[in-house]
């Protein structure tokens, strides 16, 4: 006797409405880890380390700014775009003819 098209007679509720793929960090993990990048970009690699922890942090609020936002998230955020700011000011002020480069 057939079950039926595509109806089996076991039920799997963990796969049903699932949308996205669970291969990757979650929202909490992605801003505290945007959170330690912040802080370490303030003390070595702010030009790398500042763009990380500002996608990081945008990906843990769900790249959207409405909805409910966690704390680690925005403060992942705010402090990346912070840093990734003053390393390029820090960069522009080196590179300025004056400091002995040219």
């Amino acid at each position: 006797m057939m079950a039926g098209f595509g109806n089996g007679t076991r039920r799997y509720p963990r796969s049903r409405g699932r949308t996205w793929s669970r291969t990757g960090p979650d929202r909490a993990t992605l801003g505290i880890i945007g959170v330690i990048c912040a802080v370490a970009g303030f003390f070595a690699l702010g030009i790398v380390l500042g763009p990380v922890a500002a996608v990081c942090g945008w990906r843990a609020m769900g790249r959207s700014w409405a909805g409910s936002r966690s704390i680690p998230a925005l403060v992942a955020l705010v402090l990346g775009a912070i840093d990734t700011l003053l390393a390029i000011v820090w960069l522009a002020g080196t590179a300025t003819p004056g400091n002995g480069l040219l």
